[in-house]
């Protein structure tokens, strides 16, 4: 019984995996999600911080909110994530990739998969109608850059789907730690490419909507049984033939 419980929980725990998270529809978007992200020219001055021992210069340009919802993301600390690491970046704890606007009213959104590498975010679809549908300049990819540790663990948990806040200003940032290390950030949403991405120091975050956990509950508890089963295999007695 134990035996195929066990596999009855990996079994859910593998098919919670294989599923993608659900955008909402445009009926379940919130109304601030359709506003364009709100920008001002920043009257603040370089400062300096220091994440895991190595010195950052923050250069603001912008003060900088936007509401999206969250495609696709990658957290920094991410295992396969060689180059933050290579580059000693600690500042950037995470990168979100959001869409708003026309791109959520219309629901174009459904048709098409998001993915997210080291530094980037892409979209793709097979539908000619939602790629001439989908706007571009509704969709960006945010470094989000923190130095306080209580407010790294949040952007590090936003989810795909969560529909969300983020306030701060758009800053370029170095440092010379062994290297001379430099990322600026784009002030337009009209760009694309290379250097197009938003960097933001983020200084308040947001969920105004979480994503559903539907999925993410079960493989949650699909592990917690197959660790539970574990635990009480173990806990038997061992016994031989001979």
């Amino acid at each position: 019984m134990l035996k195929w419980t066990f596999l009855l929980c990996a079994a859910l725990a593998l098919l919670a995996w294989t599923q993608s998270p659900q955008l909402p529809v445009p009926g379940q978007i919130r109304a601030e999600l359709l506003h364009e992200p709100m920008q001002l020219a920043a009257a603040l001055a370089p400062y300096k911080t220091t994440v895991s021992g190595v010195r950052y210069t923050v250069e603001p340009s912008h003060s900088y909110a936007i509401q999206g919802l969250v495609v696709s993301k990658h957290n920094a600390n991410t295992w396969w994530d060689w180059a933050h690491a290579a580059w000693r970046d600690h500042l950037n704890v995470t990168d979100v990739c959001v869409l708003w606007g026309s791109n959520l009213a219309s629901g174009v959104c459904q048709a098409i998969s998001f993915s997210s590498g080291q530094w980037t975010c892409n979209y793709q679809t097979t539908s000619t109608a939602a790629y001439q549908a989908f706007n571009p300049a509704r969709f960006s990819n945010n470094h989000l850059l923190t130095d306080s540790p209580a407010l790294a663990r949040e952007l590090r948990q936003l989810r795909i789907g969560d529909q969300v806040r983020i306030t701060g200003h758009l800053a370029a940032y170095r440092h010379q730690a062994g290297q001379d290390f430099l990322r600026s950030t784009s002030t337009t949403r009209q760009d694309t490419g290379n250097f197009s991405c938003e960097t933001i120091f983020v200084t308040d975050v947001a969920v105004l909507r979480s994503a559903p956990a539907g999925w993410r509950t079960l493989s949650w508890l699909a592990g917690l049984g197959m660790g539970v089963c574990l635990l009480i295999g173990l806990a038997r007695p061992y016994r031989t033939r001979g």
